[in-house]
């Protein structure tokens, strides 16, 4: 019996803590996304490590380029794990997990859509690193 090839890419960068430097990180992770097969909820995938780059850029790092927003990707199969940290203080995480943003919040829905959109996520105790899994179709 043949088992079916697994496709395994990895990216791994330290980007300075900037929005124009996710914006130069997703052209590079466009080319990587093209060159794998066809499928996927790649539209999902870019949401999550869009959501978590912004989030480490702009709340953990106060958008200062000084300081650096480290990212891993690691696709396994039909399984991307998605890491970031930021060189920030960190965060309660555990009390935003608790109190999803109102309706009309200007800001807070980061936590909301990594629920919603990913398989599994994790943060380390002081909350500068989250760790996110999403199964691809």
């Amino acid at each position: 019996m043949t088992h079916p090839a697994r496709v395994e890419c990895a990216m791994r960068t330290a980007l300075p803590a900037s929005l124009q430097a996710i914006e130069e990180f997703f052209v590079e992770f466009r080319r990587q996304q093209s060159a794998l097969p066809h499928g996927g909820s790649w539209f999902t995938a870019e949401l999550l490590v869009r959501e978590a780059l912004t989030n480490a850029v702009l709340h953990g790092c106060h958008a200062d380029p000084r300081r650096l927003v480290r990212c891993v990707l690691r696709l396994k199969g039909r399984r991307l794990l998605i890491a970031v940290e930021d060189d920030g203080d960190g965060f309660d995480w555990r009390a935003a997990w608790s109190h999803p943003a109102a309706l009309t919040d200007c800001s807070g829905r980061g936590i909301g859509i990594l629920r919603k959109y990913a398989n599994h996520v994790r943060y380390n105790d002081r909350g500068n690193v989250v760790a996110i899994v999403k199964r691809l179709c």
